[in-house]
């Protein structure tokens, strides 16, 4: 059974992040608390971006490429590779983020070589950036060492990036396709607008102009508002598989909103963060997950108890750890253990739903 492991991008890198994104937060709420030893937010900043959300942005292309080109990717002992050095930067991360940051560009320069022989050998050049997205990732990695704020809000904005993209590409096409008349649109004007208001929030933040960046978040709120608007999230109500993804895109609006808020020193900034990382992050990562898992071993694109209960768990996380701070600003402390909860019981029951689907056979017995 566990031959099927390496057999596709998704699945050992799927399995990988959904236990770590358990078993990190976990340790990290612990040693918050003073629980466990060696409380460090740069680690857990560090992991949760570079560990867990780059595990699944590189498991998900490492599979749609194959898709989107028609050619083949990594599988087998490459793709074993692959994998064995995103676990090597996570044991490294322990000890020395900066020996751990040599892996993660290692292992940013392989999948960047797995997505990027068959984009370039199939002409697919409208995909072409994300060659160069995922070496800016492990490249910030690299720079976090020494420039840790910087770093880290420029491998956030390139994760937004990538999240806005991706959805924009599939939720609306993924609502209509389930929803007969549910009407979700696209327009190209606001999908260019939406998409180009990140990338100048990224070079504000790299130019590190506060102020600027915080207006633009604003702007940038309003037209990814105004696109999710478009795509008929009330359509999903009845459909977890999908609903999950409208809400937690509104997490990325929300995101914007209190980037842009906290510029102005109107909110804490961390709460703006965690909007992204838990909310949007979060729950997209987790139904893109358990909608691809399902889709590419031929499993119907539908959910169950499981399912419902880890969209739920991760939605209340990013509640409790942004909006509780909102109301209740003297539950801040409380709002982090509560959050990480939630936050690991969501990925648990992913990891130990999922094992068996990601370690076996499609159902209908093709390679993948």
């Amino acid at each position: 059974m566990t031959g099927a492991l390496f057999a596709l991008g998704f699945r050992p890198l799927y399995l990988l992040a959904g236990t770590y994104a358990a078993l990190g937060v976990g340790v990290w709420a612990l040693q918050y608390n003073g629980w466990l030893p060696g409380a460090n937010p740069l680690w857990h900043a560090h992991e949760m971006l570079f560990g867990y959300a780059f595990a699944v942005i590189a498991g998900f292309l490492l599979t749609a490429v194959r898709n989107w080109t028609g050619q083949p990717t990594p599988t087998g002992a490459p793709l074993a590779i692959i994998a064995a050095l995103w676990c090597a930067a996570r044991i490294l991360a322990l000890y020395s983020l900066s020996v751990a940051a040599v892996a993660d560009l290692l292992f940013a320069v392989g999948v960047a070589i797995g997505i990027g022989r068959p984009l370039i050998a199939s002409g697919n050049r409208r995909n072409w950036f994300f060659i160069a997205l995922v070496v800016a990732l492990g490249a910030a990695s690299v720079a976090f060492v020494a420039y840790p704020r910087i770093a880290l809000a420029l491998a956030l904005d390139i994760v937004l990036f990538v999240i806005a993209v991706m959805a924009g590409r599939v939720v609306p096409a993924f609502t209509n396709n389930a929803v007969p008349g549910a009407g979700a649109r696209r327009s190209a004007l606001l999908e260019k607008a939406a998409l180009a208001a990140i990338l100048v929030l990224l070079a504000a933040d790299g130019l590190g102009w506060r102020t600027a960046a915080g207006a633009i978040a604003l702007v940038a709120a309003v037209l990814h508002g105004w696109r999710l608007a478009l795509w008929a999230p009330w359509s999903t109500r009845g459909r977890p598989i999908l609903w999950i993804l409208h809400l937690s895109y509104a997490w990325l609006v929300l995101h914007l909103l209190l980037r842009g808020l906290a510029a102005f020193d109107v909110v804490p900034p961390v709460l703006a963060t965690h909007a992204l990382t838990v909310g949007a992050i979060g729950g997209i990562t987790l139904g893109m997950m358990t909608r691809t898992s399902r889709g590419h071993t031929a499993r119907p694109l539908s959910t169950g108890s499981a399912e419902l209960a880890a969209y739920l768990l991760v939605q209340a996380a990013a509640a409790v750890r942004v909006l509780l701070p909102l109301v209740l600003p003297g539950a801040y402390a409380a709002s982090i253990g509560l959050s990480a909860i939630l936050w690991s019981a969501a990925f648990a029951v992913f990891a130990t739903t999922y094992l068996p689907i990601l370690i076996g056979p499609r159902l209908d017995g093709k390679p993948g």
